[in-house]
């Protein structure tokens, strides 16, 4: 296999950051948005978002918070928050974090500075 053939390979495998929308998809996004859990991770379930979703559960249970976690995959609703990298972490619908996975601690920072 030449480099060129992997990196074409791995442009179409990408992760959590491709998807399409319609007029009708985005307005059932916008709906979504209102309804569900707290908090909520975007992405599309690879490696990063399900360590973001692991790091948020365990800041939720040692701060004694309801660890309700809705994991958003669809990626129209992910584009109705404006974020267009994922891992994402939404909290009480507004999104805190975007392209990286946090760690507890910074879950924990970033919980303690909305509930002040």
């Amino acid at each position: 296999m030449a480099l060129f053939d992997f990196v074409k390979k791995k442009e179409k495998s990408g992760c959590c950051c491709s998807g399409n929308s319609s007029a009708e998809t985005m307005m059932l996004a916008e709906v979504g948005k209102k309804d569900g859990a707290f908090v909520k991770v975007l992405g599309g379930g690879c490696a990063k978002c399900n360590q973001l979703e692991e790091a948020t559960k365990k800041a939720l249970i040692e701060l004694g918070m309801d660890t309700s976690i809705d994991h958003v995959t669809d990626f129209t609703q992910i584009a109705s928050y404006g974020v267009m990298t994922t891992p994402a972490l939404v909290i009480g619908g507004k999104v805190v974090s975007f392209g990286k996975v946090l760690k507890k601690d910074e879950v924990i920072d970033i919980l303690k500075k909305l509930r002040d």
